[in-house]
């Protein structure tokens, strides 16, 4: 599924477009800036995520006090049952570089957009 797919598909989800950055995430955005942003995510991604039965998986993600966190819930990126669902990778096996490579893209798309103050990103959402 293409990125603009999952972006129609999850602004269709009443439980995902509620997550926006606050202003305490806002900050450290605005602070820590986007390289670094996306350093914390690849570290997520491979540690909390990736692995093929990660530690304390569906109560991994904190639901705040980073952008990343924000990022995952809105995106269905923050456990393997999401990922499942929304983004079509099965359960079981550990996450390719590819697959990590491509959530990270997805989380980062969408702090932009967010720190924008735009909707979520979805070129193509009704």
């Amino acid at each position: 599924m293409s990125a603009d797919a999952l972006f129609a598909r999850l602004a269709r989800s009443d439980f995902r477009r509620r997550f926006r950055l606050r202003p305490k995430e806002r900050a450290y955005l605005a602070a820590k800036g986007p390289a670094t942003i996306r350093s914390h995510a690849e570290d997520f991604i491979a540690t909390r995520l990736a692995p093929a039965q990660p530690k304390n998986d569906g109560r991994q993600t904190p639901m705040r006090g980073h952008p990343v966190f924000i990022a995952q819930h809105a995106t269905a990126s923050c456990c393997r049952s999401c990922l499942a669902k929304w983004h079509g990778i099965p359960p079981g096996r550990a996450l390719t570089e590819a697959e990590q490579a491509r959530i990270v893209e997805i989380l980062m798309r969408w702090i932009e957009a967010a720190d924008a103050n735009e909707e979520p990103p979805c070129r193509n959402c009704p």
